[in-house]
């Protein structure tokens, strides 16, 4: 077996993979471990939008900014992949905010149902996770992987 080549993606191939996928992991601290959580969303103009229920995400990060990583891979086999690390900021979106916090929900609502139209609607297939926010693409980082 050849060894794989690896090299650095720019910020514009970060930002198209981040596009073009919509499954992603996201990183952050509670009390004294770190925790990593599935979730989809949506990328749009240098944030992530997406949605979650109250738990440990909420817990951890609370009712205003916190600083989080969020993972996207994409892999076609061992030696074949790209995957992007954003650091950021998490930021529960409020809906009965001041006005731009209004806009920016409605933003993230349309958004989210690009991806899944039912959402926020009585036919949404995840009616528990009633909490959207976002997160702030501060800093993407990536690598690809292939076949030598």
């Amino acid at each position: 077996m050849s060894r794989p080549q690896i090299r650095v993606l720019d910020r514009e191939e970060c930002e198209a993979i981040l596009a073009r996928n919509h499954v992603g992991r996201l990183a952050f601290s509670r009390q004294n471990r770190v925790d990593i959580e599935p979730l989809h969303y949506v990328f749009c103009n240098g944030w992530l939008y997406g949605r979650t229920s109250q738990g440990a995400k909420l817990q951890a990060t609370g009712d205003e900014w916190c600083p989080v990583a969020f993972e996207v891979d994409e892999v076609e086999g061992i030696f074949q992949w790209r995957s992007v690390v954003v650091h950021g900021g998490f930021f529960p979106m409020d809906e009965h905010g001041a006005g731009w916090e209004q806009t920016e929900w409605r933003r993230g609502v349309e958004l989210l149902r690009s991806l899944i139209p039912a959402t926020l609607t009585p036919d949404d297939p995840a009616p528990h996770r009633q909490v959207l926010f976002r997160i702030a693409v501060q800093e993407a980082t990536g690598r690809e992987a292939t076949p030598g």
